[in-house]
């Protein structure tokens, strides 16, 4: 055996690359050799029940990636179409005057935070099934309301989420494959009942809002014609918003595609000027646009046998929920996180209540956080810096399996923004789905305090993985059985 060339490695200056402890190289350094360490760590951090549950869905013969390219698809071929307005007890399925739909995963009165329940007080008053507080209350607690999630019914809601049979509602349309979804009209920031506000001055803008701004808004919507939200949504991420905490742009265009019509109306000038007057005062009014849809998309790719991708992430101020595509209509929860942003005046962190709302559908669907390089301006209310929203995009690709050509961010080369996020990777890369969202007070009847940023709970992603693999050990059992 020849060892000179074996020889020759030892008379030459050493040049290492570490795998593993970095204080190897550390070390090595120190004693003057040269050392490249790796950005390595074991996959699902090292937890062997994640790994193990990885390595079933892999050798289970399970063609998750067609499936969940299957499940892409349709969701990057979604056209949502902005339709009509309607009242929620005559156009939402399963509503009835005594159902209260709410935002997040299933959860009872007794278990509300403090937001949710002032949303719920709120919304039973302006509903007319309760005078006051008092009677909202005992009336919640009852067993008399019937508490769903607006996911249930092809609804979402942003921060509470409450939304009662009376209530107006957007209407839209996937026009790729004939779904719908509905949301409440936006009231606008501050003392909100999506915030958990339910004073005389949030009920008196409800009540504007379904006798003079929703039937003005219909009749605009019938003159128009239906409204492109894919396009709105594409032209705003080029404007500076990234579609869940800042629309400034959106709201903007839409204001400015309905007011040739508005004006064309025969109704009284002050009518008019009032609704104009709000439009242009409210700079989140497309937020309850662009959730649905999110929405619309996102349901038409619920149901794909064997997809691991994930179509709604939603919150009710105690649970943080996802649903996975291959696995139905089933939750996966974690306790709902504290967001970690910026206060109004005279408000701090020992305020904040948990996670809310039913607006982190914008990030599920590749907006939102994930199109957070589309709107720098946005660190200036939820904290960080420019970069830092450039950096949370950038790793929101390494969790998702497309690109969404229609959503392009200036900031980087227009590339698709990250669409599709596959639990899986999420688990396997221990890179947590980014969101930006507004803070309520964790008391009822206060409103909103702030906004930020939060992590969603790890656990709610490995159960999912757990069950997916269990299902994924399921098809292949029942495939050998029926070749």
């Amino acid at each position: 055996m020849n060892v000179e060339p074996i020889l020759q490695l030892f008379k030459q200056d050493l040049a290492v690359v570490n795998l593993g402890l970095a204080s190897f190289a550390e070390n090595l350094r120190a004693s003057g050799v040269e050392a490249v360490q790796v950005a390595w760590k074991p996959p699902a951090g090292g937890n062997k029940a994640m790994i193990e549950a990885l390595d079933r869905i892999e050798r289970s013969g399970v063609d998750v990636a067609a499936a969940n390219q299957k499940a892409a698809e349709i969701i990057l071929k979604g056209k949502p179409m902005l339709v009509d307005i309607g009242i929620a007890g005559e156009v939402i399925p399963g509503m009835t005057r005594h159902t209260l739909l709410h935002a997040g995963p299933p959860i009872t009165w007794e278990r509300m935070f403090g937001p949710m329940k002032g949303a719920v007080i709120g919304g039973l008053i302006y509903e007319g099934l309760a005078e006051n507080r008092a009677e909202a209350e005992a009336l919640a607690r009852s067993g008399k309301i019937t508490f769903e999630p607006c996911h249930h019914h092809n609804a979402v809601g942003p921060m509470a989420g409450v939304v009662t049979a009376r209530m107006p509602v957007w209407i839209l349309e996937n026009a790729t494959y004939g779904n719908r979804a509905y949301c409440t009209i936006n009231e606008g920031l501050g003392k909100v009942l999506r915030y958990g506000a339910f004073s005389e001055e949030v009920l008196e803008r409800l009540r504007w809002i379904e006798t003079e701004l929703a039937p003005v808004m219909k009749k605009v919507l019938k003159l128009h014609g239906p409204i492109d939200m894919k396009s709105v949504i594409a032209q705003a991420l080029q404007m500076g918003d990234e579609g869940h905490n800042r629309n400034r742009a959106a709201t903007s265009l839409i204001i400015r595609e309905l007011a040739p019509w508005l004006v064309r109306l025969d109704e009284p000038r002050e009518k008019i000027a009032k609704v104009l007057s709000f439009l242009n005062a409210n700079d989140h009014f497309f937020l309850n646009l662009s959730m649905p849809a999110c929405k619309c998309v996102l349901d038409a790719a619920q149901a794909i046998e064997g997809s691991s991708l994930i179509v709604a992430m939603a919150r009710n101020g105690t649970d943080f929920g996802i649903r996975i595509s291959g696995l139905g209509d089933r939750w996966f929860t974690g306790p709902a996180s504290i967001v970690d942003g910026l206060y109004l005046p005279g408000f701090s962190a020992a305020d904040a209540a948990p996670d809310i709302g039913d607006s982190t559908i914008t990030e599920t669907a590749g907006i939102g956080g994930f199109c957070m390089a589309a709107a720098p301006a946005i660190v200036q209310f939820v904290g960080g810096t420019a970069q830092d929203a450039i950096q949370f995009t950038n790793r929101m690709y390494e969790i998702t399996v497309a690109e969404n050509s229609s959503y392009q961010i200036p900031a980087m080369n227009f590339r698709g923004s990250p669409t599709g996020i596959d639990v899986c990777k999420v688990v396997e890369t221990g890179i947590l789905p980014v969101i930006n969202t507004g803070i309520a007070h964790k008391e009822p009847g206060i409103g909103m305090v702030g906004a930020g940023l939060v992590k969603p709970p790890e656990n709610c992603f490995r159960d999912a993985v757990a069950a997916f693999a269990d299902k994924c050990d399921q098809s292949s059992t029942s495939s050998r059985r029926n070749p």
